[in-house]
């Protein structure tokens, strides 16, 4: 049995659910959750939830559960959130009181939960998974992001269409199913090593030269191990929420070490077009803003932001080979976690242990950038150096 749950987000939800659904992969459903189940590592009568979305990957739910039970863990079933979009003329209001009360409600119900997934569709602004992330934040069990909506994990870069989603899903399934993750996980650990030696340099053909240390600061790494064994020595919230595919590396850098420029390529800033845009950081913080076009607009959400959109947040450096970008049709797979692939964000880096609040962020990719860590070249115009380290 399904328990139905409000949704906080509904006003922002995207149309494409009223639309025509486009053209499926047929997903190997039996072998993605036997894959999951796997990285979650359950041990004997721990208990598993799922948090999903009414109608959305409903095919991989049942296997899920079976092999749930298979490990020898407990199954609990399925929450669904409430779908969307949801009728015009529902009272926000009443959404968001209603959601607020089943958050508090739904935490107390869920607090023996030990491993659970947020399948696509479901989100943290919706009660269900937000009273999971409350529990998360006591050291409270672990749970897989497992969100492959639409387009939305996947990103174009400029002048380039995306591809049909059953491509962008034939990627994603072949990254969960066959990804190396021990050797990915001991490659995040060799750069996490040599991140904590000294100092980090990336740059870009089109300008951009930042420079920072971690020191001490924790590293995330999305290796792909769900297990309670790894939960438990998670320092930060998103240390026990584990994203399947894999493949980044997160850390948010001393802030008083950040220093240098970052060029963009075309984006939207405010929702218009900006074209050359350039921050100046020092210690930390936007100091300047310049741009060829648009520059009022990366102005108006930057300062709109307050402290948090004057801030850097974090690097993330992908080096999942099978979600790199690819040669010919090139796009960004699976939030930046590709080989090779930088994310250099801006705003809030509570979440990764850092100093930043306020919840504004921004995640700004880059694919031709330059990795040099402690003297050593990681990754060369957005490619990631074969070697051994």
């Amino acid at each position: 049995m399904r328990i139905a749950v409000f949704v906080l987000s509904v006003l922002v939800t995207s149309s494409s659910w009223s639309q025509t659904a486009p053209p499926r992969l047929t997903l190997d459903w039996e072998a993605m959750a036997k894959r999951i189940v796997q990285q979650l590592a359950f041990e004997p009568g721990e208990t598993f939830l799922a948090v999903a979305h009414p109608g959305t990957f409903d095919e991989l739910i049942p296997h899920l559960r079976y092999e749930v039970m298979k490990a020898g863990a407990v199954d609990l079933g399925v929450i669904d959130v409430l779908g969307s979009p949801v009728p015009f003329h529902w009272s926000e209001s009443v959404l968001l009181e209603g959601g607020r009360r089943a958050r508090v409600e739904l935490k107390a119900m869920l607090l023996s939960v030990d491993g659970s997934i947020m399948l696509p569709g479901a989100n943290p602004g919706q009660p269900a998974y937000a009273a999971i992330q409350d529990l998360l934040r006591e050291g409270k069990g672990r749970t897989v992001h497992f969100h492959w909506l639409d387009n939305n994990s996947a990103f174009p870069l400029p002048g380039q269409p995306l591809p049909p989603r059953h491509e962008i899903e034939s990627v994603y399934q072949r990254a969960l199913l066959e990804t190396d993750y021990r050797a990915l996980g001991e490659r995040q650990r060799v750069l996490e090593r040599a991140m904590r030696a000294g100092e980090v340099q990336v740059t870009t053909p089109a300008g951009t030269d930042l420079r920072f240390r971690i020191g001490s600061r924790v590293v995330n790494f999305q290796d792909g191990d769900a297990s309670r064994a790894r939960a438990d020595k998670g320092v930060v919230l998103i240390d026990r929420e584990i994203e399947l595919p894999a493949g980044a590396i997160r850390v948010a850098p001393l802030e008083e070490t950040v220093q240098g420029t970052i060029v963009f390529p075309p984006s939207q800033w405010s929702g218009r077009p900006v074209l050359g845009l350039k921050l100046g950081i020092v210690d930390g913080k936007v100091t300047s803003i310049e741009a060829e076009e648009g520059k009022e607009w990366a102005e108006r959400e930057i300062d709109g932001a307050g402290e948090a959109g004057r801030s850097f947040r974090e690097l993330a450096l992908g080096l999942n080979p099978l979600l790199a970008v690819p040669d010919e049709r090139p796009w960004i797979p699976y939030y930046g976690y590709g080989a090779g692939v930088v994310r250099l964000s801006l705003g809030d880096n509570s979440e990764l242990g850092g100093k930043v609040t306020g919840g504004y962020v921004r995640w700004n990719f880059f694919t031709d950038a330059t990795v040099i860590v402690n003297g050593d070249t990681w990754v060369e115009n957005g490619k990631l150096k074969p070697k051994e380290n």
